[in-house]
């Protein structure tokens, strides 16, 4: 429990520092709430041996490089959805849409390059700890930032009432 909370302590502050810093770096919020990089959490989360976490880091370096640019991109169509919002027009709309579910695939295919990936460093179920862990993360943070926009025509209902 005590990890999970953690977890969730972590997610929430990450997508603070998207949220209010234009995608300043996780190490910062993290090291800022803990005194300990996002990395450090992770490795203390998957509990590898030091072998296993040799091998590990390559591959979460690697992934995290991946993550944080498909996160810039996240955060660069939620600015055109926010900046066009008053104004969508279908064209917008389709553009915006497509590029966000571009993005949530490209999520999805570096969640199975990794887990291939970790899967031959440091076995399946370690493996499938991490992917879990990411996914829990990434979700709680889709979740947060679902909650925080409007859905398109909400601001427009709200002005009629």
């Amino acid at each position: 429990m005590k990890k999970l909370s953690l977890i969730f302590i972590l997610a929430a502050a990450t997508f603070s520092s998207y949220a209010q810093s234009s995608f300043k770096e996780d190490l910062d919020v993290v090291q800022s709430v803990y005194g300990k990089s996002k990395s450090d959490l992770v490795k203390e989360y998957m509990n590898l041996s030091d072998t296993q976490s040799a091998a590990f880091t390559k591959v979460y370096d690697s992934y995290e490089t991946q993550r944080k640019a498909l996160g810039q991109t996240k955060f660069q169509l939620l600015n055109d959805y926010a900046a066009n919002y008053a104004t969508l027009t279908d064209e917008k709309a389709d553009q915006l849409a497509k590029a966000a579910l571009k993005n949530e695939i490209d999520y999805e295919k570096l969640f199975s390059k990794t887990y291939s990936q970790a899967k031959k460093a440091v076995g399946s179920i370690n493996a499938a700890k991490f992917i879990q862990l990411e996914v829990y993360l990434q979700t709680t943070i889709r979740n947060e930032i679902q909650n925080s926009i409007p859905f398109i025509g909400e601001l427009d209902k709200a002005k009629l009432n």
